[in-house]
């Protein structure tokens, strides 16, 4: 069956589901969190959420809205290519996506790529900083990125409806429905987002003088997605979640003389989650099926391809019971089973079991504390014991401190397991321990939270030559993280005038433990900052990302460097105010036409337009 027949019959499915309920009075307007323990058990930590009017401002990639918004570094291959993260100086496979509360990364590479992601797909998007791997298990080092389908339980009937054009024939779609009542909860939502991406590069021609521009960079993401939820009654509750996306992407030539060649990669995920709520006994079983594949064509004009696919089957039961008033524990039991097969690393099953257990704690109404265990059992690798401890207290109004310490870690992926050549079965897993201090200061408006972190890693695992000039992973690096992370959000009215302002910034040390070298694509300084003034039906934002300079080698070759850039947009829309929401906006991206590359010989576009229409009806 062909992903877009998918995509038909699932959307025609839900249409028949949600249509059916319709006739209820809303008294309580409830809404359902999948990913509960992003906020039970995150006090000591600092979360960032993405609200919608943030989403709406910034290109459909998850990628633009990251990097615009969050302390995240992105290396990125060129507009709309492959886009690595690193968080607080960790690698990309450090950094955990996580969908419903179910850690979506690659079971391939252990990472995610951000540019086949649509935030808009989403009711939620939060950036928690910090270790997280007690909960979310392998990859939670540096941070979690959460991404949640939030089902809403009163009567509704809601389209939203988004339509972007900008430059080199960008086109945008997305849409979602919400319709609910007491008893009934769904989504569909529907994104594509496509380009042929052909812009020119700023300063940079042929030997023969001919203006160069990006060749063979088309792309096209197409995503479905469909949640439904079932109140049974007023202690059980069934939701089921499905996304099916597809990405279709050339890869942008270094030179004019490379083979064109392409990615096509893709995922099926569905999850079934049911709801016990039993006054002091809370209970939440998850079952999900997550499948994804790849095919690579070294020469796009042929048929040949190589390609990996991997099958994950992952059960969690979750128990909760109220102890005392103040005191809750929760015992968390999980079961993974992949099925990895493909043409560069065979077939192969691998079987985790995990056991959980958190408690949290809250003495007063200022006081909340949190402590949570992990031990995974598998054939595959010894998995260390990982712990977090931490602490907030809130002294008045204007100040609340928080502390944090846990041990986290990643697991060796398929590629670092099992690729042929080279694949190491002996690999153990990353391991780190790290602290952070957090300082929160309130005043009316403002907002300023100021977060001081140290990361200890050690196997850090590193492809390396060996025998024959064969690279293999091997455990090998021990590195120490160290910096600090700056929020700030002040917002005030006056009259039919709204401002609104945050910012970011993020001090990055990440050195190799025997080298005191600053690990390659980590900068030392990122600073974001936006801006956004309101009246009446007008709204006007101006956005600001300056990166500062990365080292492409391992040695700090000074010569071997990606210079630091500044780029900012700017944009505008108005509310026509037909039917709930009729908005026109035009952005400007790239305002000052700067000349910047995201990854070695892959520029990124100079100035550009983008211009968009939202509906809610």
């Amino acid at each position: 069956m062909t992903l877009r027949m998918r995509f038909v019959l699932l959307f025609l499915l839900l249409c028949q589901v949600i249509c059916a309920q319709n006739d209820s009075i809303t008294k309580l307007k409830e809404v359902l969190v999948s990913d509960t323990n992003l906020k039970k058990y995150s006090n000591s930590q600092s979360v960032l959420q993405l609200n919608d009017s943030v989403i709406n401002k910034n290109e459909p990639l998850l990628t633009n809205l990251l990097n615009y918004n969050s302390s995240i570094y992105f290396k990125e291959y060129g507009r709309g290519m492959l886009s690595n993260v690193s968080f607080r100086g960790t690698t990309s496979s450090q950094t955990a996506v996580i969908w419903n509360g179910i850690n979506i990364n690659s079971q391939m590479n252990g990472s995610t790529d951000f540019n086949t992601i649509s935030g808009a797909d989403y009711n939620s998007v939060s950036v928690k900083a910090g270790g997280g791997s007690v909960i979310y298990g392998s990859g939670a080092v540096g941070g979690t990125v959460h991404l949640n389908s939030d089902l809403a339980f009163f009567n509704r009937f809601e389209n939203n409806l988004k339509l972007e054009y900008g430059s080199f024939n960008t086109i945008g779609i997305n849409y979602k429905a919400n319709i609910a009542n007491e008893k009934w909860s769904a989504q569909i939502g529907f994104s594509r987002n496509s380009s042929t991406n052909d812009y020119k590069y700023l300063n940079r021609y042929t030997w023969r003088g001919e203006q160069r521009w990006n060749q063979n960079g088309e792309y096209e993401i197409m995503t479905m997605s469909a949640s439904a939820g079932y109140k049974i009654d007023t202690k059980n509750t069934l939701k089921l979640y499905s996304q099916i996306s597809n990405t279709d992407r050339n890869t942008s030539l270094v030179t004019e003389s490379e083979t064109k060649s392409k990615y096509v990669n893709g995922f099926n995920r569905n999850l079934l989650e049911y709801d016990g709520d039993f006054g002091k006994f809370k209970t939440n079983f998850k079952t999900a099926y997550i499948f994804e594949n790849y095919q690579y064509f070294a020469d796009n004009t042929k048929d040949y391809f190589s390609y990996g696919k991997t099958e994950n089957l992952i059960t969690k039961l979750d128990l909760g019971y109220t102890l005392f008033k103040s005191t809750q524990i929760n015992g968390i039991v999980d079961y993974n089973r992949t099925k990895g097969y493909g043409t560069s690393f065979g077939d192969h099953v691998r079987e985790i079991t995990s056991a959980s257990l958190l408690v949290k704690q809250d003495i007063g109404n200022n006081w909340k504390n949190e402590f949570g265990i992990r031990k995974e059992f598998t054939d595959n690798y010894d998995s260390p014991v990982l712990f977090s401890l931490g602490s907030a207290y809130q002294f008045g109004r204007l100040y609340n401190l928080k502390v944090n310490v846990s041990r986290n870690f990643r697991i060796p992926t398929y590629n670092d397991l099992y690729w042929n050549p080279g694949g190491n079965p002996d690999l153990k897993p990353e391991s780190s321990y790290q602290a952070e201090i957090g300082n929160v200061f309130t005043f009316r408006n403002i907002s300023l939270t100021q977060t001081f972190y140290y990361i200890k890693l050690k196997d850090m695992l590193q492809w390396v030559p060996g025998r024959n000039g064969i690279w293999s992973p091997q455990n090998t690096d021990r590195v120490n993280s160290y910096g600090a992370e700056t929020l700030l959000n002040w917002h005030t009215s006056f009259g039919k005038n709204h401002l609104v302002f945050n910012g970011s910034y993020a001090y990055t040390v990440s050195e190799d433990y025997e080298t005191k070298k600053q690990l390659f694509f980590v900068p030392f300084n990122k600073v974001t900052a936006s801006a956004s003034y309101s009246r009446n039906k007008i709204t006007a934002y101006y956005q600001f990302l300056h990166n500062g300079f990365v080292y492409t080698r391992a040695d700090n070759n000074p010569d071997e460097i990606i210079n630091d850039y500044t780029v900012s947009n700017v944009g505008i829309d108005y509310d026509f105010k037909f039917l709930d929401s009729f908005k026109l906006g035009f952005k400007v991206l790239n305002l000052f036409n700067k000349d910047y590359e995201g990854y070695e010989d892959r520029p990124m576009p100079g100035s550009n337009f983008n211009m968009y229409l939202t509906l809610k009806f």
